[in-house]
């Protein structure tokens, strides 16, 4: 064998850095066809600099010099990109597709262009973004579950691999500029530090400008946000919120873009929070809706499926599937209830809707900038169905994250001690509607986000417009698609051939099919042939036409995760589906048809070895092995009053382990402010001084606080405070005692009746001397971030 071809076979086993030390030892003559095919057809990326045309000779005289020709890699009129990603939206809100939202930017962009009837997301946020930035199934690339759930199984670890390069990689080596605002969330948890690894942020994933939050969700009215890898605060200010932040960013990128870059397209993936958890807005965008969802969740749900066959959204024999038995109807809510209920339904529409208004404000830039007819704007609705997470409807979301048994009495209780109704939506809670809204959002599919097995956690509305590219059509493209899909289609436009090697990786298939061959044909037969779907143990495959699926052990709605422990994948029960004829899985054919059953099984258990899938389930593990979930390595840390925004799944455990914290303080006769900060308003640990006072604050999510106060002022002068948790036992929600001492003298005491089992929030951070972001007690709400005003020398924890 020669030695090229030896080096050809070794880049087939994907062992390119081996290769290139092969490579450098290979005569040129040998080497010459990597590099010309490299220079010609993109297939390895970068592409190599172009040669210089200056002579050098010995004497500067003797030289001649020329500057060697930009490189263009593209065609002149390659067009620029907008993606629009809104999250936990579901198919049956939007207004411009029968829903009761009002989206007057996704309706002018429908009008402008095509939509999607069919389109598929992976039922979660993360994988859904791995999928979509990457064109590949979501756990070939590492993300089968979200960050905060990553484990150490090769489909589930939240890594998008250098072996799948995304497309802002791609489109930058070609030349086009990037930026990424809004939401991230495809970074594992513990890695979001100011240590970085930053290769994994979206400055290492090819984007060249990032302003946004790293987690799955923030407040939006003190978000944690991170400048390319530079943690910033915003300001606190009641007229902020995040969605207008983001909407301004974007609209200043492209300014610069045009300042400084006029003649390079660019890509630009504006990614906002809304409509995820927690769902907070101007009380004037909420009370838009007032009255308006009264009916409850069915009257919304065959209102809307109506509207939906009469706009021709979905075909007229349609099937509007059952409530699932698990979830209440609206009839069985107390009339006690019902306000609280309606409420929450309410701050969400206007949620949704001021932030399709803000995605507006980025598109009418481009019009404003005469660049709008050659950018190709695609607005996903949705990263995957609307979220039932709220379950019965909550003030502090994670509660149903943790797992803590509560009552909506207990919640509208603590909400009364907070403002009532007019706290829902604001800084001081972390509200999500009831799971029956949820469920009503994705009319006229079954159940919700996290189920990936039926349309319900899966099917998005999408539109796609591009004026100098696709003639407007308002027939609804019904080609089964996929987030998968959108990087091979934007490949196809732009004319870029996927690369086989990235920055000396050998590149992983692409599994999306280019959505081109649509635009201009509705009628066209669907090119994806195949395409599985896997959630938390919830699966489905598609074949020509039919899909079968499962919906797996855990059902979002239900408090607790019941059966978790006992589920057995292979005592699942299995559905069919022809949905070439059933649009919404409303006729099970399994027992019919039990022969074409058993063959998409087997196709699921192909597509699961190919793509890392296995172990079923595996996105459930840290639901039953609490002690598994992603932590800092250390048990013992010594801080000072530099540290701040070290994130909770990074930081001391202080709220869930025993533990001691230690403080070396100076003190005067009325200091204030924070000593330490643990989470947010949702929930969260604080010690903090009142005028003299030492105070510590247990917020168990908003439906619990407990507090320890000292009896008197402390002494001036250098004091030493010690602040000590005891857990009755290592089990969830177990029973604390904190005592509270300085000098080693106790000065108070309280008992946590229960403790927080996992976190107190997906992106509130650990801070010395201040409380950034939303705050964890009232008492200094009004005073935020309460900068502690005496002299903080040493913070030491030790669990």
């Amino acid at each position: 064998m020669t030695k090229s071809r030896k080096l050809t076979e070794t880049l087939k086993r994907g062992l390119l850095p081996t290769a290139l030390a092969i490579a450098s030892c290979i005569s040129m003559s040998n080497a010459a066809p990597l590099e010309t095919a490299a220079s010609t057809d993109g297939s390895v990326l970068p592409f190599p600099p172009a040669p210089s045309a200056s002579v050098a000779a010995p004497r500067l005289q003797d030289s001649k010099h020329q500057r060697r020709p930009a490189q263009d890699h593209l065609r002149k009129d390659a067009p620029n990109v907008l993606i629009i990603l809104m999250d936990d939206v579901g198919f049956g809100q939007a207004a411009t597709f029968g829903g009761e939202i009002n989206t007057p930017t996704l309706s002018k962009l429908a009008d402008q262009g095509i939509s999607y009837n069919s389109f598929h997301t992976t039922a979660i946020c993360s994988p859904t973004r791995a999928a979509l930035l990457t064109g590949r199934n979501h756990q070939r690339v590492g993300n089968g579950t979200i960050a905060e759930r990553a484990v150490d199984w090769d489909g589930y670890t939240g890594i998008i691999p250098k072996t799948s390069a995304t497309m802002a990689e791609v489109l930058r080596n070609y030349g086009y500029k990037t930026a990424a605002i809004g939401k991230w969330h495809n970074t594992p948890a513990d890695q979001t530090t100011s240590m970085g690894p930053f290769d994994r942020w979206p400055t290492g994933h090819g984007f060249d400008y990032f302003y946004g939050f790293l987690a799955g969700e923030t407040s939006q009215w003190e978000p944690r946000l991170v400048e390319n890898t530079n943690q910033i605060e915003p300001p606190h200010d009641e007229k902020y919120h995040l969605s207008e932040d983001l909407a301004q960013h974007g609209i200043d990128w492209l300014r610069h873009h045009q300042a400084f870059a006029p003649d390079k397209p660019f890509l630009l993936y504006w990614a906002p929070g809304a409509g995820h958890g927690p769902h907070q807005i101007f009380k004037e965008w909420a009370d838009r809706y007032e009255g308006k969802f009264d009916s409850g969740w069915d009257a919304y749900r065959e209102r809307v499926f109506e509207r939906q066959k009469q706009l021709g959204w979905i075909p007229a024999d349609t099937k509007l599937t059952p409530r699932a038995a698990s979830m209440p109807d609206w009839d069985s809510i107390p009339e006690t209830q019902r306000p609280f209920q309606r409420r929450l339904m309410e701050i969400f529409a206007g949620f949704v809707e001021h932030v399709d208004v803000q995605a507006g404000r980025v598109v009418d830039e481009l019009d404003r900038l005469g660049i709008r007819d050659n950018t190709i704007v695609i607005y996903i609705f949705g990263d995957n169905g609307a979220s039932a997470e709220g379950q019965n409807g909550t003030i502090s979301e994670l509660l149903a994250q943790n797992g803590i048994p509560n009552t909506v009495e207990e919640q509208i209780a603590a909400l009364d001690k907070i403002g009532g109704l007019e706290a829902l939506g604001s800084p001081k809670t972390d509200s999500m509607y009831h799971a029956g809204w949820a469920w009503a959002g994705n009319t006229p599919f079954q159940h919700t986000k996290l189920v990936a097995s039926h349309f319900g956690g899966t099917r998005n509305p999408m539109v796609i417009s591009w004026p100098n590219g696709i003639k407007p059509d308002h027939t609804p493209r019904p080609q089964f698609a996929h987030v998968n899909d959108i990087a091979p289609t934007l490949y196809e436009i732009i004319g870029i051939k996927p690369p086989k090697v990235v920055d000396g990786f050998a590149q992983d298939p692409i599994d999306g099919v280019s959505l081109a061959y649509t635009f201009s044909d509705p009628g066209a037969p669907t090119r994806k042939e195949l395409q599985y779907f896997d959630n938390n143990g919830s699966r489905a495959i598609y074949r020509d036409g039919w899909i079968a699926a499962t919906f797996g052990p855990l059902v979002p709605w239900l408090p607790g995760a019941p059966g978790l422990a006992e589920w057995d994948s292979a005592k699942d029960k299995w559905e069919l589906y022809q949905i070439s004829k059933d649009f919404s899985e409303a006729n099970d054919l399994a027992a019919k048809e039990p022969e074409r059953l058993a063959e998409l099984q087997r196709v699921f258990d192909e597509q699961a070895k190919a793509n890392h899938v296995y172990p079923l389930g595996a996105g459930i593990w840290l639901r039953l092995h609490p002690e598994d979930r992603i932590k800092s390595p250390y048990t013992s840390w010594r801080f000072d009053a530099t540290t701040t925004r070290m994130p909770e799944f990074s930081a001391p455990g202080i709220g869930r382990e025993s533990n001691r914290v230690m403080i070396d303080a100076e003190v005067g006769e009325t200091t204030s402010g924070v000593l330490y900060a643990l989470g947010g308003a949702g929930g969260g640990v604080t010690l903090y001084m009142d005028k003299g006072t030492l105070v510590y604050e247990y917020n168990m999510m908003i439906i619990e606080r407990y507090i320890a106060r000292s009896a008197s002022k402390i002494a001036p002068g250098k004091r030493h405070i010690e602040v000590t948790t005891q857990l009755a036992s290592p089990k969830p929600l177990s029973p604390a005692e904190v005592v509270l001492k300085v000098d080693g003298q106790e000065v108070a005491r309280t008992t946590v009746k229960r403790t927080v089992p996992a976190a107190f929030s997906a992106s509130e951070t650990f801070d010395v001397g201040a409380d950034l972001g939303s705050t964890v007690s009232l008492d200094y709400f009004d005073r935020r971030p309460f900068r502690f005003n005496g002299r903080i020398d040493r913070v030491e924890v030790k669990l």
